[in-house]
């Protein structure tokens, strides 16, 4: 067995810390008193005056300045259906792309995309690839599927209960639907399909949740669905609990990546050869050659789906418009293709885990509101919009850092934008 060099520089940093002192010592449980922080719910200039209070033993004015700013206090309880324990806002870097064309079915003309970031060189990728693909006549999209899913899990006595369970929800599914519908006025109950583990019964609750990402939508309506079992269900069960930890929710997961959890978004574009040489500094050959070995190293590296960056782009793009940024964890995965038309290069991102809103959530509060009206999509009739953007947003990026490495100017762009800058 060999031990990596690393973890024995770690141990000797550790030991050469606590010489003088026993490291056990300093791991025990300590019953120092301490003041906890009461939940606040409801912010005003009093609550974040005292919250801040309590920091000025790590904190500055300074830093207080900067997070409670004066536009920020203006009016403090803005912010409350959003967050508890209320002190301020951070302040991100946020740059466009575009104009970005995109000939969707349901997103259709030139865009400025937001994208909020704190890594050089994001936004010059990702901005790059667009002019490309507007080069090229524009991208197009495709909203597939949609359908944000909760699953609850029921635990038996045994298998044959379990059976007996699956038997009622199925001739229970009209009240079913009628109890989790009654919770919402958006959402829709689209389907119930039943996972049998021996004597654990998990519900894939499946939604449409109108112009909302619906996180919290299908919670509640499902936490109905699942009461309505609770008080009328004649087979008896040990336990329930609303979430089994199958849907997915906020992990990348096969069941998202076959079935999709939110918004299943396809986009793509054929760049010609002259676009690829000029726009890009490469060629469609280079391209595709690299392309084959990325591809590879996603197959071996056990990676859910195969695609070089979409992470980047959603983050981005979920923190500029409000989105619910911890859901990157699920919508960062799908395929991303490139193939030979002729001289050119055909460019497309499917993406099962869309899961964006134009109503909603973070949508409502100053800074991501005004991400939203530079594209043009906020409120009712805008979500299908906003995903299809997202989707083609990231087949930018895809577009870009492939070139970019196939180039040999990966490292000297980031260089150039980030270190040397």
């Amino acid at each position: 067995m060999i031990i990596p060099m690393h973890v024995i520089e770690m141990l000797k940093k550790a030991r050469a810390r606590f010489e003088g002192e026993t490291p056990a010592a300093r791991m025990l449980p300590s019953d120092a008193d301490f003041t906890t922080l009461r939940p606040v719910r409801n912010a005003t200039k009093s609550s974040v005056a005292k919250y801040w209070a309590r920091l000025t033993e790590t904190a500055s004015r300074a830093d207080q300045d900067a997070l409670a700013d004066p536009i920020t206090m203006e009016n403090p309880d803005q912010f409350s259906a959003n967050i508890e324990n209320f002190i301020g806002t951070v302040k991100m870097p946020v740059g466009i792309i575009g104009p970005l064309r995109i000939n969707g079915l349901n997103a259709q003309g030139d865009y400025h995309v937001p994208m909020a970031t704190t890594e050089a060189a994001l936004v010059a990728s990702y901005a790059r690839g667009a002019y490309a693909a507007t080069k090229s006549g524009g991208i197009s999209t495709a909203l597939l599927y949609e359908g944000v899913i909760r699953t609850p899990a029921f635990v038996f006595d045994s298998l044959l209960d379990a059976g007996r369970f699956v038997e009622w929800v199925v001739t229970e599914i009209d009240a079913l639907k009628t109890a989790a519908e009654a919770t919402t006025r958006f959402g829709k109950l689209a389907s119930v399909e039943p996972i049998i583990d021996n004597n654990v019964v998990f519900l894939i609750c499946r939604y449409t949740t109108g112009d909302a990402a619906g996180q919290n939508m299908v919670t509640i309506a499902t936490n109905a669905l699942c009461e309505d079992i609770v008080a009328r269900c004649t087979v008896r069960f040990q336990a329930w609990y609303i979430e089994g930890n199958f849907s997915g929710d906020k992990k990348a997961s096969f069941l998202g990546l076959v079935t999709g959890r939110g918004r299943k978004v396809s986009a793509s574009v054929t760049l010609p050869a002259a676009v690829v040489e000029k726009t890009l500094g490469t060629s469609v050959q280079a391209m595709l050659d690299y392309g084959q070995v990325a591809n590879l190293g996603s197959h071996l590296s056990g990676q859910l789906g195969a695609q070089a960056h979409f992470a980047n782009g959603l983050a981005a793009f979920y923190i500029a418009t409000g989105q619910d940024a911890a859901c990157v964890a699920e919508s960062a995965i799908g395929i991303t293709r490139m193939e030979a038309r002729g001289d050119d290069l055909y460019c497309s991102v499917t993406m099962p885990n869309i899961l964006v809103g134009s109503v909603g959530g973070g949508t409502s509060l100053p800074s991501q509101s005004a991400g939203l009206n530079i594209l043009g999509l906020k409120g009712a009739g805008k979500a299908s919009a906003l995903a299809e953007v997202a989707a083609a947003t990231c087949l930018c990026g895809e577009i870009s850092i492939v070139a970019a490495i196939a180039a040999g100017h990966f490292t000297r762009a980031h260089e150039n934008l980030a270190r040397h800058r």
